[in-house]
């Protein structure tokens, strides 16, 4: 059996993967080359210091995760990717309400054209609107009494091209990502969100060893810390790619001389079918009151209603838990369609063992699908509410976004689907992949 070294070595003699991968490789290096570009404006040393005194363990912190220290940096890509999951977001909340997105959802290519430009459109307007909270933000940061933009420097032109630079920062970003999705290896938009949130990963294990050295935690405890987290990885990979097969029987037909069908084969139901877009959807979401509150940031009021959404707050993770759960069934009714599944059976003269072909058949597997949905989605909102609490037990902030959380399901998510299809790749070429005893299971 080849190992690890064999099967990348297998990786670059296939000319078009290796060009796939380098081709991505070279793109994500420019998305983290633009999260340390500064604004122009921005004074950067005034700046780094400011950063010194920000805690991680907030919303803030949160979204600054997602794109890889960009915001902290108030970077030319500060806002990440984040605008175009919203607008996407958006755009499939119409699709099963207003008939006109339904009827472009059914239009095959063309709906899905008008579709994406529309997300397009919808993406120029949040990230604009997201840019405003960022000048506002960064107009009224100070360190020691000094503003971080010098006084020489504001004004409604500073104003107005720091919101054309973030917005054409994260259309540029979009476009990098349909190029990896098209050219590269992955998902495009799924790796960008990857990369920013692996590259924080070093300094979330130098916050750990400053601890440690400094004696305010033991090196046992960490030890403990850092199993538990292994078992909640187990668990993330567990739900991810956990299954219920449900048995077909094909009834036997004659053509001819040659008889066909007789046999058993199984549909495998995810028991999480929607993937990490749950917890994708669900956190877009909840980054959209931050932003607008961040525009009254002298109203008392509106910031004690801010207070309500911190990241550690007890009522951000009730909603941001509901909302998990919601977008999991949500997707899957999107991904996964009972009914035409059953009519293709029907048509294929398959049928479940007791049920009935037709309406039966798409009842049982939805009562099914409904079933194995309910403890993943629940387990997904525990696992992404936990580093709220782990944070309260003494974790340091920017370590306990990986201990479990978003970060955890993302990185976990992202990286399956990407070795997925790289084993696709080499099984199609008679490669061996990653796995000695067989192929990693496909996750669509």
């Amino acid at each position: 059996m080849p190992n690890f070294t064999d099967t990348f070595r297998n990786i670059f003699k296939i000319h078009e993967l290796r060009q796939r991968i380098i081709y991505t490789l070279v793109l994500l290096f420019i998305v983290r080359l633009g999260a340390h570009l500064t604004i122009p404006g921005v004074d950067a040393v005034l700046l780094s210091e400011s950063v010194k005194n920000q805690s991680s363990n907030n919303l803030f912190g949160l979204y600054d995760l997602f794109v890889g220290g960009a915001f902290s940096n108030a970077a030319i890509f500060a806002l990440g990717i984040m605008p175009y999951i919203s607008a996407s977001i958006i755009l499939q909340l119409m699709g099963a309400v207003i008939p006109y997105f339904q009827k472009l959802q059914q239009e095959g290519e063309e709906g899905r054209k008008k579709i994406t430009q529309l997300t397009r459109y919808g993406t120029v307007i949040i990230s604009a609107l997201q840019a405003w909270g960022v000048t506002v933000r960064l107009l009224n940061l100070q360190v020691q009494g000094m503003p971080i933009v010098p006084h020489s420097v504001q004004g409604i032109g500073w104003i107005i091209y720091t919101i054309i630079i973030l917005t054409s920062g994260t259309m540029f970003m979009m476009w990098m990502g349909e190029q990896i999705t098209e050219k590269g290896i992955g998902n495009g938009i799924s790796l960008i969100i990857f990369i920013g949130i692996i590259a924080r990963f070093p300094v979330a294990l130098l916050d750990e060893y400053r601890l440690v050295a400094a004696g305010q935690r033991s090196i046992i405890i960490e030890i403990i810390i850092f199993t538990f987290m292994f078992f909640i990885i187990a668990g993330v990979v567990l739900v991810t790619q956990g299954t219920r097969k449900i048995p077909v029987q094909y009834a036997k037909r004659v053509v001819g001389r040659k008889v066909y069908g007789g046999v058993t084969q199984y549909i495998p139901l995810r028991v999480n079918t929607a993937g990490v877009m749950p917890i994708i959807f669900a956190q877009s979401i909840m980054f959209i009151p931050s932003t607008v509150l961040s525009f009254f940031p002298d109203n008392e009021f509106l910031q004690s209603i801010a207070g309500l959404f911190v990241y550690s707050s007890p009522v951000y993770s009730i909603i941001y838990a509901l909302m998990i759960i919601f977008f999991t069934y949500f997707y899957t009714a999107i991904a996964f369609n009972p009914k035409d599944v059953a009519d293709n059976m029907k048509k294929q003269g398959g049928f479940i063992p007791g049920i009935r072909p037709g309406k039966q058949t798409s009842e049982f597997i939805d009562n099914i699908l409904t079933k194995i949905t309910l403890p993943g989605s629940i387990f997904l909102a525990i696992i992404a509410i936990l580093p709220a609490f782990v944070s309260v037990m003494g974790v340091s902030g920017t370590f306990a976004q990986f201990f479990g959380g978003t970060s955890l399901l993302i990185i976990v998510g992202v990286a399956l689907d990407t070795l997925q299809q790289i084993e696709s790749h080499l099984l199609m070429r008679h490669y061996d992949g990653f796995m000695k005893t067989g192929k990693i299971k496909a996750r669509r």
